[in-house]
């Protein structure tokens, strides 16, 4: 039979000694003052991560944006005055036969002007910045959307979306690979058949009689 005679033992609290020799083991529960200010340093340190990719991705949309306008002109003041100056020297050399010397002046100018047009890629260069400006935007706008939910969901999520912003980043297309990507691809040439070292003889049934 169970003996009533023995007195009820009040629960353990962590950190206090039940006996005069017993050790303290201090423990941080969940909703004490330690285990708050932990998470608050945290998810502080998580928003300034967050705000650190903010300012790169500003930074990076508004160099791109000058970079883009600057090869813009570059590609009007180069292709323009070539264009002109082609038609002009055409009619000039079609119109009386003593304007060749000047048709041919300015045929060559368009044609200076056609080679650094081509030679720089200055439409190739505003492409890439035009491309880079809206990733640079896209991803400014994904943290500042971070910034103002997932920074209030909980440590969990702001990391998991602090990740997909990094990845974000890392998908900024660079200058050099854009560059490349629009190069017109090598024409390959096909290389002649490897000639046979011997000439091939037909080989026709064996006569057994012979």
């Amino acid at each position: 039979m169970p003996d009533n005679n023995l007195e009820p033992t009040a629960p353990r609290v962590p950190g206090v000694p039940d006996a005069p020799g017993d050790p303290v083991v201090p423990r941080i529960l969940a909703g004490s003052p330690a285990g708050g200010a932990d998470v608050d340093e945290r998810m502080r340190v998580l928003r300034a991560e967050v705000e650190l990719l903010i300012d790169e991705a500003r930074i990076g949309a508004r160099r791109a944006q000058r970079r883009g306008k600057l090869w813009n002109a570059t590609n009007i003041c180069l292709g323009f005055p070539a264009a002109v100056l082609a038609g002009v020297s055409g009619a000039a050399g079609l119109a009386s036969t003593g304007a060749r010397v000047p048709a041919a002046v300015l045929a060559l100018l368009a044609a200076g002007f056609s080679a650094g047009s081509t030679f720089l890629r200055a439409d190739a260069r505003q492409m890439t910045n035009l491309r880079r400006r809206y990733a640079w935007q896209t991803l400014e706008t994904r943290a500042r959307l971070v910034l103002a939910f997932e920074a209030y969901e909980g440590i969990e999520q702001l990391h998991v979306a602090l990740l997909q912003l990094h990845a974000l980043r890392a998908a900024v297309p660079s200058s050099a690979l854009v560059l490349t990507e629009l190069q017109p691809p090598a024409q390959q040439v096909a290389a002649p058949p490897f000639p046979l070292p011997f000439p091939q003889q037909a080989v026709g049934p064996t006569d057994p009689t012979a």
